[in-house]
């Protein structure tokens, strides 16, 4: 694959992944930006192409009264004036066909979430925008199903595709990551592991999802070690405090110790 195709990667190095980090959804005007301030610092110092992830609504929730944004326009322009002040590429999701031009006009990069990876018509209006896709493997899906997801991107006129292993459902309350799905994935598309959400337990009786953070650098050397191209990772000062996925995020000031760990393995079995 290759990786020249994907503007926000023009530097990535033999010896390196590429990240992708940041909060589970733009909750403020303010805090995303210390939070992408705190990331580039880390990532420059350490060498790693950065994109800046948040999303600018969340539609999936467990309950109605759940935390979903400050407002479509409001975080999106957020997620602008961080691409613009940082000068990182940002990303976020989307979730109807609608709604991918709209988003386009902000980020770099448009996110499919994993329940909505096999939506035709919102794989082909991403595609259609000429923004770099990162498709989410669905947690009832092969990797190598994958290859039907890339296809509906690359044969609507776009290229610029990647796919994310975000873990595989494991009874109803819990997920697991089949790193065989790395290999699988990398026939069709540079392969990014997230190694937060792979952590969660969704389906709670509370109607909370719960996780396990504690996990997270085990779930993140695995992959690097497995050949990942990429580390996708939510992050927040305190998790505790976050309004989405609180439970399985990692905390901002332990980013860099593990970013530190996954380029001493990554460089070692370059």
């Amino acid at each position: 694959m290759d990786a020249t195709r994907f503007e926000f990667l023009d530097k990535l190095r033999a010896d390196r992944f590429f990240l992708l980090a940041g909060p589970c959804v733009i909750e403020d005007e303010t805090s995303p930006f210390h939070i992408a301030e705190t990331l580039k610092t880390i990532t420059e110092r350490l060498s790693i192409p950065l994109v800046f992830k948040g999303s600018y609504r969340k539609a999936n929730r467990s309950r109605i009264d759940s935390f979903t944004g400050i407002g479509d326009e409001k975080a999106l322009r957020v997620l602008w004036k961080i691409r613009q002040t940082f000068d990182i590429p940002v990303v976020t999701d989307i979730h109807a066909a609608e709604e991918a031009e709209i988003a386009a006009e902000y980020v770099d990069m448009l996110q499919i979430p994993a329940f909505l990876c096999r939506q035709t018509d919102l794989l082909v209006a991403a595609a259609k925008t000429g923004k770099t896709i990162n498709i989410k493997k669905g947690q009832f899906l092969s990797g190598e199903a994958m290859k039907f997801a890339v296809e509906k991107v690359q044969q609507s006129g776009n290229e610029k595709v990647m796919l994310t292993e975000r873990g595989s459902m494991f009874g109803y309350q819990d997920l697991v990551v089949d790193y065989r799905n790395i290999a699988a994935m990398q026939q069709f598309a540079p392969v990014i592991l997230d190694v937060t959400h792979s952590l969660q337990q969704p389906n709670q009786t509370c109607g909370v999802t719960g996780g396990r953070p504690e996990l997270i650098g085990l779930i993140a050397k695995a992959g690097i070690a497995a050949g990942a191209d990429g580390i996708f990772m939510e992050t927040h000062p305190h998790p505790e405090n976050a309004k989405s996925d609180g439970a399985n995020m990692l905390r901002l000031d332990l980013v860099e110790p593990l970013l530190q760990q996954l380029v001493r393995i990554k460089e070692a079995i370059v």
